[in-house]
């Protein structure tokens, strides 16, 4: 008899929970597969930390493959599923396409960011649901108080260090209180010319900070906020977002350049796709976590609307703590579906929430009793310590360090803007340029670009080349390897494609002594044998396949990107059996075949390399203002 093919989709709290379990009950008779985008379980309860700089981004991330040695990993994104035919049909990582048969399949895809119809938003606005969106925020926020503290202008120096952060839930909270620790301690070691000092907003249409928490642990949270400095705006939320401020519902304008959106998330758009009984856009589950009318179907945590025994007619909240005892009780369902052991149904204690605001201070009530101060603190990361499949020695370390050492306020420039764009459907993945080059038949094709963009980037400008990044493989400011200054390069006649570069394509447009556009400090390309600007790409950055990505629909109508709601994206086809991959585009024509450019004039023989410390210069905008990239 051939062993039991398990697939589980999704590794976050409900879906690691379910493939470690399994592994232990099934004792290797069956064969499982866990698919997920990135190679790491995320414990998303610390990620403020990162974004502050107290915890390193791998604290927080637990291998899969290191913690989970009996599961079978497979880097990739579901595409769709064929119910009737058993299948799950995937795109990796670099644009490969595969299928996965199963038995059993545990759908727990999580949850993304969700959207409101709000003019800018989309545009102007970052999430909190990944590492790329914790890494970006921390440069960008070191990246705005170093630019204030510089500042001669006092309207430029507050509405850099203005940081609005709309959703006073459990994360938005946690990211205001961290964030004002985090500014603060800049600015005592470096104080502004203006003599002003960061400015934190937390906004939210409730009436009250993390309204669905237990009303103690709310006061005490606002009570701390307020004491740092945090204005706590209840009642209000933002009606426009612009690239230089916000205008709130009250009337009010805010000049800033930074605007994080925590307002709350909304199941995975895979769920959606299937046609069975949904449930605010959650995948409706019976008791035992199973599909109703689909024996070989279960789902879990944020994307599965499971009834709480608790609350009779009403469904689990999605929260952490629910999809990680979802995960348990899944494992057991599916064993018993194979034959050995019986079915359990879900059931709950509520163990209490904690919620971490920096430095000594927390709220938590375990069990329900209420506390607050450094009791509070104590409990809440003693709690995270135990609910931590692994690292915990790492993150206890990071905490001594951080107690009794100064904070590393530096930027990495490790994530643009451009990469983690808000209406993404994976933010747990960061937006590529292109695909590694390929050898055979595709190296010639539009590869990396995705068909459907709209031409414009997240900043509402023409698309342009991702701002203030050298030419690949070419570390900022330095010469070119092996290439003496003033030659051209080596083995590549003009008009031919670089090497090195996306999809084979050519080094379009870079004269020789010309400066090209959006190259550091304004120099000229060096090398570069022809004779047009350098052209930019398009808005957003493509999937490394060069595939659309699947699409994700916001709630309620958005304002519109160039064309469909969500560029770049095609629509799933969704019905009561089966839902088919996603369309290919058409690769574009040839650049391969394009005639060779006319090289331009060739530099100066004696004019020298720039120095490796040479520090790149501001991108210049379309708007005739030189501004930082990713402000």
């Amino acid at each position: 008899m051939s062993r039991p093919r398990i697939v589980i989709v999704g590794a976050g709290f409900a879906g690691y929970r379910t493939a470690r379990t399994l592994s232990r009950l099934t004792r290797h008779q069956a064969d499982i597969t866990l698919l997920n985008p990135t190679d790491y379980f995320l414990y998303l309860p610390l990620l403020p930390q990162v974004a502050a700089g107290i915890l390193e981004p791998r604290r927080v991330s637990v291998s899969l493959s290191g913690t989970l040695p009996h599961v079978r990993l497979v880097l990739g994104e579901a595409d769709g599923i064929d119910l009737d035919g058993r299948t799950v049909h995937y795109t990796g990582p670099e644009g490969e396409e595969g299928t996965l048969p199963y038995d059993r399949l545990v759908l727990a895809a999580g949850s993304v960011n969700k959207l409101l119809p709000i003019p800018g938003v989309a545009e102007h606005a970052h999430g909190f649901r990944g590492l790329p969106e914790a890494l970006y925020l921390r440069d960008h926020v070191t990246r705005q108080v170093e630019l204030a503290a510089a500042a001669d202008d006092r309207a430029e120096c507050a509405a850099r260090c203005t940081f609005v952060v709309v959703g006073a839930g459990y994360t938005g909270t946690e990211v205001a209180a961290h964030g004002a620790m985090y500014t603060d301690a800049q600015v005592r070691k470096h104080p502004m010319r203006t003599g002003m000092r960061p400015r934190w907003m937390l906004l939210d249409v409730a009436p009250r900070v993390m309204p669905e928490m237990d009303e103690r642990l709310s006061a005490t949270a606002e009570r701390v906020l307020r004491q740092r400095g945090v204005e706590v705006r209840m009642g209000t939320s933002v009606k426009e977002a612009t690239h230089d401020g916000v205008v709130l519902t009250d009337g009010s304008t805010v000049d800033t350049r930074t605007l994080v959106w925590c307002v709350g998330v909304r199941p995975d758009p895979l769920v959606e796709s299937l046609g069975l009984p949904m449930e605010r856009g959650r995948l409706l589950v019976d008791p035992h976590l199973q599909v109703p009318g689909r024996p070989e179907l279960f789902a879990c945590g944020d994307a599965a609307a499971v009834p709480d025994p608790n609350q009779p007619g009403q469904y689990t909240p999605m929260t952490a703590q629910h999809a990680w005892r979802h995960g348990k009780v899944c494992a057991h369902n599916v064993v018993a579906s194979l034959g050995r052991g019986q079915r359990k149904v879900y059931r709950h204690r509520d163990m209490g929430f904690v919620v971490d605001l920096g430095g000594a201070k927390a709220a938590a009530n375990p069990f329900g009793l209420p506390m607050s101060g450094p009791a509070a603190g104590a409990v809440t990361r003693g709690y995270h310590l135990a609910a931590m499949p692994g690292n915990r020695v790492r993150v206890a370390a990071d905490w001594l360090l951080d107690a009794v050492l100064p904070r590393q306020a530096v930027q990495l420039g490790l994530v643009r803007s451009w990469s983690v764009p808000l209406e993404s459907s994976s933010p747990e993945v960061a937006r590529v340029p292109g695909r590694p080059e390929r050898t055979g038949t595709d190296t010639g094709s539009d590869l990396g670009k995705d068909p459907g963009q709209s031409g414009a980037e997240p900043d509402g400008e023409p698309a342009k080349t991702p701002p203030s990044e050298p030419a690949k493989n070419r570390p900022s400011g330095e010469p070119a390897k092996n290439r003496p200054s003033g030659e051209p390069a080596k083995n590549r006649p003009s008009g031919e494609p670089a090497k090195n570069r996306p999809s084979g394509e050519p080094a379009k447009n870079q004269p020789g002594g010309e400066p090209a556009k959006n190259q550091p400090g304004g120099e000229p390309a060096r090398n570069q044998p022809h004779a047009e600007p350098a052209k930019r790409g398009p808005s957003g950055s493509p999937r490394a396949s060069g595939r659309p990505r699947r699409a994700v629909e916001a709630a309620g109508p958005r304002p519109a990107r160039g064309g469909s709601g969500k560029p770049g994206k095609a629509s799933r086809a969704s019905g009561t059996g089966s839902v088919g991959k996603r369309p290919t585009a058409p690769s574009g024509p040839s650049r391969s075949a394009r005639p060779p450019a006319d090289p331009g004039p060739e530099p100066p023989a004696n004019q020298p390399p720039p120095g490796p410390d040479i520090a790149p210069g501001p991108v210049k905008r379309t708007d005739g203002r030189a501004v930082e990239g990713d402000s």
